[in-house]
């Protein structure tokens, strides 16, 4: 394993920016990081517009007022966006170039693995930077759960509830396309809780006739006329997917995508739970002078590991979600 990058002695500033696609349970996470340090004795300065922002020395100082009644908001109040000059080396010099201008020492970033290898690059060039898994798409393998996927999950479900009542009373299919970014565990953790007849995802083989068609078949033999099938985004056209599966099977079938309401919404109990751990164990990180870490929780644990070694880490099935979904959604 690294060895965990430090500095001497306790940071009188450090920094916090949102980065990447919004989630809900980031501002909860801002929230911790604010008021742990200043409990610490630590200034925070609040870097918006993510790495651009850094760039452009876009910052504002937080107190404990700043932080007041955002537990329970979606999005982000630091703003947040996508950075291509990050993505080389003038952009990240320019960076930890205006940390040293503004007296920032130490970083904690809320994002994806994007957002990570610019954190993994600000360590490099002496600002040590911590990074917090904030996706709805659960894409972070060393981490069990990211901020913002239980919320998210919660708000996939709702849609789905209220689209089996139109289909139970039309005896019709529901094709309901998902976010994920190539990972499928929104899809997956979506159909078992909401009786999904079939599930489609990225990381997986799957057949049309075999996996739908004949399932359903199946299905309409035991006296069940109405149906989820749960798809995860950029996999197929669910519109063409939907008339497949009405042309093959006989039932009135249409399709819904989703889309960006999945991102938004006042985050879950568990969210705000998991971004104030995470938030405080970043802090407590920094306030050792130690970067280039990565903050996740597992087995209900919050730890941290090295950002290399986070980055590396193959994404991951569970199979056994999968065998429940086929086993138990007939």
């Amino acid at each position: 394993m690294n060895e965990r990058p430090t500095l001497k002695g306790k940071p009188k500033m450090i920094g916090v920016l949102t980065s990447g696609g919004d989630a809900p349970g980031m501002n909860a996470a801002i929230r911790a990081v604010v008021r742990t340090a200043i409990n610490r004795n630590i200034r925070v300065l609040g870097v918006n517009n993510g790495y651009q922002g850094l760039i452009d020395g876009d910052v504002i100082e937080m107190d404990l007022r700043k932080v007041s009644n955002i537990l329970h908001r979606g999005g982000t109040i630091l703003k947040t966006a996508r950075c291509k000059s990050f993505y080389n080396l003038e952009g990240q010099k320019k960076g930890r170039n205006m940390c040293l201008e503004m007296g920032i020492e130490g970083l904690v970033v809320i994002g994806g693995d994007g957002s990570f290898r610019g954190a993994k690059a600000l360590t490099a060039l002496g600002i040590p930077t911590v990074g917090i898994p904030g996706t709805i798409d659960n894409d972070i393998s060393c981490t069990d759960y990211t901020i913002g996927f239980h919320t998210a999950l919660n708000t996939v479900i709702d849609a789905i509830d209220r689209l089996r009542d139109t289909s139970e009373s039309h005896n019709r299919c529901s094709v309901v396309e998902v976010m994920g970014h190539g990972k499928g565990d929104l899809a997956l953790f979506a159909s078992v809780a909401g009786g999904g007849t079939a599930c489609w995802i990225n990381e997986i083989g799957f057949n049309v006739e075999r996996d739908i068609i004949y399932k359903m078949k199946t299905t309409l033999r035991t006296g069940k006329h109405n149906f989820i099938i749960v798809v995860s985004e950029g996999i197929t056209d669910v519109h063409a997917l939907a008339k497949e599966i009405q042309e093959k099977t006989g039932v009135e079938s249409r399709a819904t995508v989703l889309g960006h309401i999945q991102r938004g919404g006042q985050p879950c109990a568990f969210d705000r739970i998991l971004a104030s751990r995470m938030g405080f164990h970043a802090v407590e990180l920094l306030e050792q002078g130690i970067g280039n870490r990565v903050i996740v929780i597992q087995n209900d644990q919050i730890t941290d590991m090295d950002i290399n070694e986070a980055l590396e880490m193959p994404g991951k099935v569970n199979y056994k979600m999968l065998e429940i979904n086929n086993a138990i959604n007939i």
